[in-house]
C-alpha cells in the first residue's frame, strides 16, 4: 500500500459562531466544538484511508485553550499525522478570529483516532503517512509515543468498566 501525505487528508472548515452555539458564559459550547473536531476529523480519515466507513476509537484530551465569542469565526483544521495497521490519529487544531479585528489565536487542540473499516465492519490496513513541513514531521515523530499511551490508556479504562457497577441507582 503507497503511503500518502499528510496534506493530502487536510479538511479546513470555517464557520460564524451562532447565538443558538454560546452557552451561559456566551462563548462556544464545548460540546459544539467537538463536534466540529470530530465532523472534520472524520473526513480526514475518509480522505486518507477511501474507505466508506471510519469510526471514532478514541478522542485524546481536548485541550481548549481560550474562549471562543460571537465575534468570531473558528476554523478547525485536521489531517492525519500518524498511522498504525487499521488505525488513523488525526490531528484537529482550531483557530480563532476576532472578525472584528482580524487577530487570530489557537483556541483549542486535540488528537482523535480513527479505524478504517470494511463492508463487513472489519478493520482493513491504512496507507502511511509522509510528512512534509516542520508542523507535520513533528506531529508525525511524536505520534508512536502518543500510541503507545492511548494502548495503555484503552488498558486502564478497560480495567475500571470491570469494577464499575451496572445496577440502576433508581432502583436502590
Amino acid at each position: 500500500m503507497e503511503a500518502k501525505k499528510a496534506k493530502e487528508s487536510r479538511i479546513i472548515n470555517t464557520a460564524q459562531v451562532l447565538s443558538c452555539d454560546l452557552n451561559n458564559y456566551n462563548t462556544l459550547f464545548g460540546g459544539v466544538l467537538m463536534k466540529k473536531l470530530d465532523d472534520a476529523a472524520t473526513l480526514s480519515a475518509r480522505r486518507h484511508s477511501r474507505v466508506k466507513e471510519c469510526v471514532t476509537a478514541s478522542t485524546d484530551h481536548i485541550d481548549f485553550l481560550c474562549p471562543i465569542h460571537q465575534t468570531d469565526s473558528v476554523c478547525v483544521e485536521s489531517f492525519v499525522t500518524y498511522t498504525g495497521k487499521s488505525s488513523m490519529e488525526i490531528f484537529c487544531k482550531v483557530i480563532a478570529e476576532d472578525m472584528m479585528n482580524g487577530n487570530r489565536r489557537i483556541a483549542a487542540t486535540a488528537f482523535l483516532t480513527f479505524v478504517a473499516l470494511d463492508e463487513n465492519k472489519r478493520p482493513v490496513e491504512v496507507p502511511s503517512i509522509i510528512p512534509e513541513t516542520e508542523e507535520e514531521a513533528f506531529l508525525y515523530e511524536t505520534g508512536k509515543e502518543r500510541a503507545e499511551m492511548r494502548k495503555l490508556r484503552r488498558q486502564k479504562s478497560k480495567e475500571l468498566a470491570a469494577y464499575i457497577s451496572l445496577d440502576k441507582p433508581w432502583d436502590n
